[in-house]
C-alpha cells in the first residue's frame, strides 16, 4: 500500500489516499485536505466520485473509529469540520448553472449530522439543480416559512437518529400541507427506510447518489394518499415524553441505590449515566410513536456495542432498561418495547 508524502502523486484508484485522507482529516488539517480533493480534481477525476469515494467514505471510517472508542468526540467533531472545509473547496470548484428546479434541504429539527446533506446538496447542484441548504437542525415552521417564500419543487428532509422521528414526521406533514413533495434520507428513518412512507415522504433515498437519480427521474411523484396521519403517538408516547425527566432522575436515583459505587462517580460519569438514560427514553418513546419495536432493540443492539467497546459490562444496560421499565408496568405497550430490548442483553 502506498504511503503518500506531501510530494507523492495521488492515485484516486489506491486504496492508500482513503487512509491518507482520514490521516489528514483526524489531525485537523484542512490545508492537506483542501490540497488532497482540489489535486484529485486537477488531474480530471469526477467531483461526485470525490465526495462519494473519498469524502463521504472517509465520515463512515471516522463514526466508526469513535463508536469503536479510538477517537475521541472532539477528534470526530474536528475532522467531520476538516472534512466539510474540504468539500466547500470542491464545491467553489465545480460551480454549474442550474437548469432543472429548486430544492430546499435540511436536517430535521433536532438532528445535528450536517455534512451527509451537505454531500448531497453538492451532489444536486452538479447534477443541476440550485440548492437551498438550511443546514442543521432546522425547526419546523421556520423550515414552512422558507417554504413559502422560496417555492421549490421538493424537499430533501435527513433524519440520522431515530429519536427525531416525530418532529420529522410534523416538518414532512407540514411540507405536504404547502404542497411541497417530500424525499426523505438517513438511517434515522430504519431499514431500507422503512419509516419515510409511514411518516408520509414521497420518496426514500439510501444515499446521495440514488437521491440525485431519484429525483431526476419522473419528479414529483404521484400525489400520496392525504389520509396520512398527522400524529401517530397515543396516551403511551405522551406518557413517556411528558414524563421524560422524571423518568431519566428516577431512574438515576434507583441506579445509585442498586449501585452504591456510583457515589463516588465523578462529574463526567454522571452527565454519561444521564445522557445514557436519557437516550433510552427517547428511543422508547419513538418506537412507540411509530409502533416499531426495532427503533429500540436497534438502538439497545448499537449502544451495546458502543459501551463494550467503552468496556462498560452489558448489565449497566441493563439496569439501565430495568429501571425505566419499573416506572411504567401501567403502560403494556412500553413494556413491550423494554422487554424486547432487554430480551437482546445477556443475562
Amino acid at each position: 500500500m502506498t504511503v503518500f508524502t506531501p510530494a507523492s502523486p495521488l492515485d484516486f484508484d489506491d486504496p492508500g489516499l482513503g487512509d491518507h485522507f482520514l490521516r489528514l482529516v483526524g489531525d485537523g488539517d484542512e490545508y492537506g485536505a483542501v490540497d488532497v480533493v482540489t489535486t484529485l480534481l486537477e488531474q480530471d477525476v469526477p467531483p461526485q466520485r470525490i465526495m462519494m469515494d473519498l469524502i463521504a467514505r472517509t465520515q463512515s471510517r471516522v463514526g466508526e473509529l469513535w463508536a469503536a472508542n479510538e477517537w475521541t468526540v472532539a477528534r470526530e467533531h474536528a475532522a467531520t469540520a476538516t472534512a466539510e472545509r474540504a468539500l466547500a473547496a470542491l464545491a467553489t470548484r465545480t460551480a454549474i448553472r442550474p437548469d432543472r428546479g429548486r430544492i430546499t434541504i435540511a436536517c430535521v429539527d433536532g438532528e445535528w449530522h450536517a455534512l451527509p446533506v451537505r454531500i448531497l446538496a453538492e451532489m444536486l447542484r452538479l447534477d443541476g439543480w440550485r440548492v437551498d441548504f438550511l443546514g442543521p437542525s432546522v425547526p419546523g415552521p421556520h423550515l414552512v416559512t422558507h417554504l413559502h417564500q422560496t417555492g421549490p419543487d421538493a424537499v430533501a428532509l435527513s433524519c440520522m437518529i431515530s429519536t427525531r422521528l416525530p418532529r420529522a414526521h410534523a416538518a414532512i406533514t407540514a411540507c405536504r400541507a404547502a404542497g411541497v413533495p417530500v424525499i426523505a434520507g438517513g438511517r434515522g428513518f430504519g431499514p431500507e427506510g422503512r419509516y419515510a412512507q409511514t411518516l408520509g415522504a414521497d420518496a426514500w433515498a439510501a444515499g446521495a447518489e440514488e437521491a440525485v437519480a431519484r429525483l431526476a427521474a419522473s419528479w414529483p411523484p404521484p400525489p400520496r394518499d392525504p389520509q396520512v396521519h398527522a400524529f401517530l403517538g397515543d396516551d403511551e408516547y405522551t406518557h413517556v415524553v411528558r414524563h421524560r425527566p422524571d423518568l431519566i432522575a428516577t431512574g438515576m436515583r434507583a441506579l445509585m441505590a442498586a449501585y452504591p459505587g456510583m457515589a463516588a462517580y465523578d462529574d463526567r460519569q454522571v452527565d454519561s449515566t444521564l445522557e445514557d438514560m436519557g437516550h433510552v427514553v427517547d428511543f422508547l418513546a419513538a418506537a412507540l410513536y411509530l409502533s416499531e419495536p426495532q427503533i429500540f432493540t436497534d438502538f439497545t443492539d448499537w449502544t451495546l456495542a458502543v459501551l463494550e467497546a467503552r468496556k462498560v459490562p452489558p448489565p449497566a444496560l441493563r439496569s439501565g432498561l430495568q429501571v425505566v421499565r419499573d416506572q411504567l408496568h401501567d403502560y403494556p405497550r412500553a413494556l413491550s418495547v423494554l422487554d424486547a430490548g432487554l430480551s437482546r442483553l445477556t443475562p
